[in-house]
């Protein structure tokens, strides 16, 4: 009887361990096993050199919970004079899944996109295929979610 409950209760931790909905929270998606947004992408490079660019960890600062990480110190003091301009939209999570899923789902910082001057990013080259195809669209139904995804 005892291995039951043993069991019925790891079952419910790992349930909770891996549950997306516990890690959501993050106003920045940063993954599992790391504090870095972007996975450590300089995200001022996206709109000056137009491409994704490794940030190095001698410029970085923290922002909204998460590390963030630049190419230049020059990068660095665009970003903390206005994070909001360069922070990818939807906390960097799968702009696609916020849009079409009402939900969270990672994000690849090699799938972006500028859009009027705001970054997303994607899951994969599939979904980023799938939101190409109307982006205004999912933009429209992504600022609607976001808000109500993280209780704003």
């Amino acid at each position: 009887m005892k291995s039951a409950h043993l069991k019925i209760w790891f079952t419910l931790w790992l349930t909770l361990l891996f549950s997306a909905q516990i890690y959501a929270s993050d106003p920045i998606y940063t993954g599992f096993f790391s504090n870095k947004a972007l996975d450590g992408y300089d995200t001022v490079a996206y709109f000056t050199e137009n491409k994704p660019v490794k940030g190095r960890s001698e410029w970085m600062t923290t922002y909204q919970g998460a590390d963030w990480y630049f190419s230049t110190q020059k990068h660095l003091e665009m970003f903390t004079a206005a994070p909001e301009k360069y922070a990818p939209q939807y906390g960097g999570y799968c702009a696609w899944a916020i849009a079409e899923k009402n939900d969270y789902a990672s994000a690849d910082p090699l799938q972006w996109s500028l859009v009027d001057g705001k970054l997303y990013l994607n899951y994969d080259a599939d979904i980023k295929a799938k939101w190409e195809q109307n982006r205004a669209a999912f933009i429209r139904q992504g600022n609607i979610n976001w808000p109500i995804l993280t209780g704003q």
